[in-house]
């Protein structure tokens, strides 16, 4: 018998299937040992030796290896095809040995890209050795992520209370987030103006053009600064009598993108399918461990966790060939396209991610495929033919056109697509206007030809402060940077978020208090270790280790030696000095000027104390030098600052002004998230004598914004469409009833015939359209009742029906809302209807004196039971004394650091 062992027990049975009855598959379930949580697991003073332990339920799973490997002759390593692959067989290999299970048996490591059976024979076929580079690079960087953790992590402690542990890779990736957030509190917007025109060909035919130019000098961004001189040169533009003066058409051509590695695939089915980075690789992880298909379990992907973008020439022809049959001659190439990673050493894994078999498309496998992990695999699929498919053709256009002297000139642009090319299966969501599709196509136009003007429009404009990091942004500049492996952004990101410092909010990771305190805490003492430069150059070393060009315990001492020094320089600083430090360096953010002039700092509640940063248990706050005299405290943010980064009076972001009522709309953000609103408190103030007759009080008007919306798009137009909501979008077409949508407090909806649908997805409350409305209404799923039962009869206390159902936890009788559990000894069949009624009377009187207890269960209860006579009523109780006032807890009264782990993986 031969013993192979992989990670995952799902993959266990596929592949001992493949394999047949001469084998025997076990299942390590991922690594079986790791450096306990503790000091000294890492030992520098005796070069760098690592003390492993097994936990309790590895050990399960070794001893099953090693009595299985009493019955082997040879044993398979057959983990994943990584780094961390190649160390969970070492793992596994060094405890064999331990044990002397090996002795005189042969042990082979096999790799597979992909679990279908041509690629586990071959595996099989052609097995090697243990990889020693790669085992010593994830041994270094286990052992530099340990040291780092149990090192830096009692420094933050002391000094910092109320932090967690700072980690190698994930406190990089902290400062980037905190340093974005630093840019948008110093943005200022600034107003700025265009001129936008509707013009109409000779023929009639209408078009979009702006304002470019004016007596000859091209407009910058903010020449229209303010609405004076936009509506100046509105009217300069609307008395001009313009004439085409240039055509100039360009052919372009557009490549595929290449297909999928670990970090691109994390980011496109971010920006695609609104899934996290961890979300993202546990479903790949299914769709690479395989599903069931007719009467076998295939993998449905390659191996997620690589840097290449290679296929394998197999690959290629499967591709090829869906693409001629599918498509067309035209849609496919004349020869190949192979791509090159540009990653410095992508030789963990050796293909990028890809579908086993190109010709299994998402229909095919849609029935074995819950949502989530069929539109992961659709995007895989269509990523990865796409990148062998011919280029888009693109033609653009750019047309000046002006008056005779030259005074005025416009410019409109347009572009079609000729060709779509690999553009009609896939288009790659990026920032970047060459992704925005064909733009609109513009008339045929001829120089000399006149224009006819219908509209001019001068737009106001803000500009918009850098945006926050979304988890694909991120991920995408971590590795721009070189900082981290993309195959451990997932377990970086979800740590941050576990340890407090950054939340996600609608897809944004917003720094909180703890961790821009950190993050300047490890910058004012530790900068060389939280540097983009240093951390990418230690990533660099890292795969020279992998790549045998450099020893693994030479990068160890080389890194201990200055880190030791530089945490050594901290024994003897005093959490005062950390707090002045703290104070100096992140007053500008949260003491900003004030437009009075006032001092920042000054304390609102004495009038004499200053403002400053302090440290309680509970982490950092802003409180006053006078304390405890005066103890004001708030908490360590920003007045007047809305997340989207707009500064303005009561935090708001300034849109526009609504022609209609003549009102500004301004975007802000509530307790509840954010909203757009016409007007504001003070003008409608104004009104309230005459609203207070009628039994109301003038307010604004406000509208939610939905989670789906990105509200860095939020513009006036969409504002004002917010605004309008509810809408009716038409009748429908069965029922004839009005189908309107809305913004509800549980988010858009669909209304018709008083029945709510939730809007969810990609659909659009404000553009919804009725075809689209109707078939979400039919797909929504229908309210559930309770299950079906078997009717008892009728309660003799109020003639209501008892019914004997089946729930979760078993079998129970119900009337009414009063729900009383079977006993365990009670048969179903046997129940009767006095038996029922007894049970309900009992489980009435036992939540009776229970909080929250309903009065349906009570009401049961009497019914059921026999009446007695009514006592006499007794005297109402004397109020008695009151309560005493809860004392207020100390300002400085906090837990200290919970769960607090130390040890960071995240490289």
């Amino acid at each position: 018998m031969k013993l192979v062992v992989v990670e995952s027990p799902a993959k266990a049975k596929t592949i001992n299937k493949y394999l047949g009855s001469e084998y025997r598959v076990l299942a390590s379930y991922g690594h079986v040992r790791d450096l306990p949580p503790k000091d000294g697991s890492v030992d520098p003073e005796r070069d760098f030796a690592m003390s492993w332990e097994i936990g309790d339920r590895a050990r399960e799973r070794v001893n099953a290896i090693a009595a299985a490997m009493k019955e082997a002759d040879q044993l398979f390593l057959a983990t994943d095809p990584d780094r961390e692959g190649e160390a969970i067989s070492w793992h596994v290999k060094e405890l064999l040995e331990q044990r002397k299970a090996l002795a005189g048996k042969s042990v082979k490591r096999v790799v597979f890209n992909e679990i279908t059976k041509s690629a586990v024979l071959d595996a099989m076929a052609h097995p090697r050795e243990l990889n020693a580079e790669l085992i010593e690079a994830y041994l270094a960087r286990r052992a530099l992520d340990y040291l780092v953790g149990f090192t830096l992590s009692p420094v933050l402690w002391r000094k910092l209370p109320g932090s967690r542990s700072a980690g190698r890779v994930q406190s990089v990736a902290l400062r980037l987030i905190c340093e974005r957030e630093a840019e948008i509190e110093a943005f200022r917007p600034r107003e700025y103006w265009s001129v936008d025109v509707t013009l109409a060909s000779e023929k009639g035919e209408a078009f979009e053009a702006h304002l470019s130019a004016l007596d000859g000098k091209r407009l910058g961004k903010f020449d229209l600064a303010d609405e004076p001189a936009a509506k100046a040169a509105a009217a300069r533009a609307a008395g001009a009598a313009l004439r085409v003066r240039s055509v100039e058409r360009k052919e372009t051509q557009r490549r595929p993108y290449p297909p999928f590695t670990t970090s691109t695939l994390q980011q496109e089915a971010s920006r695609k399918l609104g899934f996290g980075a961890a979300r993202t690789m546990r479903l790949a992880q299914d769709l690479y461990e395989g599903v069931r298909l007719g009467s076998e379990t295939v993998g449905l992907i390659t191996y997620m966790r690589t840097d290449s973008v290679h296929l394998a020439a197999e690959a290629i022809r499967s591709a090829r060939d869906v693409i001629a049959r599918r498509f067309g001659g035209a849609y496919l190439p004349a020869e190949a396209r192979h791509y090159k990673s540009k990653a410095k050493n992508a030789q963990e894994a050796h293909e990028a991610v890809r579908p086993t078999d190109l010709g299994r498309t998402p229909d095919a496998v849609a029935r074995a495929l819950d949502s989530d992990h069929l539109r992961l695999y659709e995007l895989i699929w269509k990523r990865a033919l796409a990148s062998q498919m011919s280029n888009a053709v693109v033609d653009q256009v750019a047309v000046d056109l002006g008056d005779g002297d030259g005074g005025v000139t416009l410019r409109a642009t347009g572009s079609t697509i000729r060709f779509d090319g690999f553009l009609t299966l896939y288009q790659e969501d990026r920032d970047d206007p060459e992704e925005d599709g064909a733009g609109g196509a513009l008339p045929p136009l001829n120089e000399g030809e006149r224009a006819a003007q219908r509209e001019v429009r001068p737009e106001q404009h803000f500009t918009q402060p850098p945006p926050r990091y979304t988890e694909a942004s991120l991920v995408k500049r971590l590795e721009e940077l070189g900082i981290g492996r993309p195959s451990t952004y997932a377990s970086t990101l979800q740590t941050l978020q576990d340890r407090s410092y950054v939340v996600l909010d609608r897809k944004r990771l917003v720094p909180q208090d703890r961790g821009r305190v950190v993050t300047s805490f490890l910058s004012s003492y530790f900068h060389r270790y939280v540097e983009y430069d240093f951390t990418a150059q230690l990533e660099d070393q890292l795969d020279d280790i992998s790549a045998g060009r450099v020893p693994w315990k030479k990068v160890l001492r080389d890194f201990w030696k200055a880190f030791k020094e530089a945490v050594d320089a901290t024994a003897e600083l005093r959490v005062r000095d950390v707090l002045d430090r703290l104070d100096e360096e992140l007053g500008p953010h949260f003491f900003r000027p004030t437009e009075s002039g006032a001092d920042p700092r000054r304390c609102p509640a004495c009038g004499d104390g200053r403002l400053g940063l302090k440290l309680g248990r509970y982490g950092a706050f802003i409180g006053c030098s006078r304390y405890p005299e005066c103890k004001y405290t708030t908490a360590l943010a920003v007045e007047n600052r809305d997340d989207t980064g707009a500064v303005g009076p009561g935090g708001s972001k300034p849109l526009g002004i609504d022609e209609a009522s003549g009102l500004e709309v301004t975007l802000r953000r509530g307790p509840y998230g954010y909203y757009v609103q016409l007007g504001v408190a003070e003008a409608a103030s104004k009104e309230k004598s005459k609203k207070k007759a009628a039994g109301g009080a003038a307010k604004p008007k406000r509208a939610s914004i939905p989670k789906a919306m990105n509200v860095e798009e939020i513009d006036l137009g969409r504002a004002l469409a917010l605004l309008s909501l509810p809408r009716e979008i038409g009748k429908h077409p069965e029922t004839g009833e009005m189908i309107t949508a809305g913004i509800g407090r549980f988010g858009p909806y669909l209304l018709v015939g008083g029945r709510y649908v939730t809007l969810k997805g990609d659909d659009d409350v404000l553009t919804i359209g009725l075809n689209r409305a109707v078939t979400v209404i039919a797909e929504a799923p229908a309210k559930k009742g309770p299950p079906a039962g078997r009717a008892l009869g009728d309660h003799p206390g109020d003639g209501k029906p008892i019914v004997l159902r089946k729930g979760r936890y078993g079998p129970y009788v119900q009337h009414g809302s009063v729900r009383a559990t079977l006993p365990k000894d009670a048969a179903e069949d046997d129940l009767t209807l006095d038996r029922a009624v007894v049970l309900l009377a009992e489980k009435g009187k036992s939540g009776a004196g229970k909080a929250g207890a309903g009065k349906a269960a009570a009401k049961s209860a009497r019914t059921a039971a026999p009446k007695k006579a009514s006592a006499k009523k007794t005297n109402a109780k004397k109020p008695g004394k009151p309560r005493k006032k809860p004392a207020t807890p100390k300002r400085d009264a906090a837990p200290g650091p919970t769960g607090a782990d130390p040890a960071d993986t995240d490289g």
